[in-house]
């Protein structure tokens, strides 16, 4: 991640690894994030330049003061001071990425037609596992277009045992077959 936003997320890793903060700040990242995705009209004031930027950093003050670290906090009113607070999202993104690169994590997302069992999701997370040699974080996501089967992406490669999968293979050798 290139983008300002990207770098502003990366600094902040590298500030809480140099503190030994950075496993609390991760946690405390994604429940700001939460926060501010259900309030959009609380990123709204915060990004609102009729607003005093002293007033803005007081409404973080008062929203999230000894409830998360200062280095976060502070990061937080750095981007309302900069007019940067709706990129925070890519901020996090940016911030996980090297969090789970460094602490050997994978994320993974599976998707199903339809909802897999707890069982089942700790099969897969068993597997996959052990195929990334990573702890892995698994999401779900259901969509009746697959038909059947799971298509899973794991550290950007792309597998795919899905009844849509197989159908679109079929598909796509049956137009490429020269009769």
């Amino acid at each position: 991640m290139t983008t300002a936003w990207g770098l502003y997320g990366q600094s902040l890793y590298d500030l809480a690894v140099e503190e030994k903060a950075d496993e609390q700040i991760m946690e405390e990242l994604e429940a700001v994030r939460g926060i501010l995705a259900q309030n959009p009209d609380y990123v709204t004031l915060l990004s609102e330049p009729s607003v005093p930027v002293k007033t803005r950093t007081q409404l973080l003050d008062e929203a999230f003061g000894g409830q998360i670290h200062p280095y976060l906090l502070n990061f937080l009113k750095i981007l309302v001071e900069k007019a940067m607070l709706r990129g925070f999202s890519t901020c996090c993104s940016a911030y996980r990425k090297s969090y789970n690169r460094d602490h050997g994590i994978s994320e993974a997302t599976v998707v199903s037609a339809v909802p897999l069992s707890d069982e089942q999701a700790k099969a897969l997370l068993t597997k996959l596992e052990k195929i990334s040699g990573k702890k892995v974080l698994l999401s779900r996501k259901v969509d009746a277009k697959v038909l059947g089967g799971l298509r899973v992406e794991l550290d950007g490669k792309l597998f795919d045992g899905t009844v849509g999968g197989r159908l679109d293979e079929l598909r796509r050798r049956v137009t490429e077959t020269v009769l």
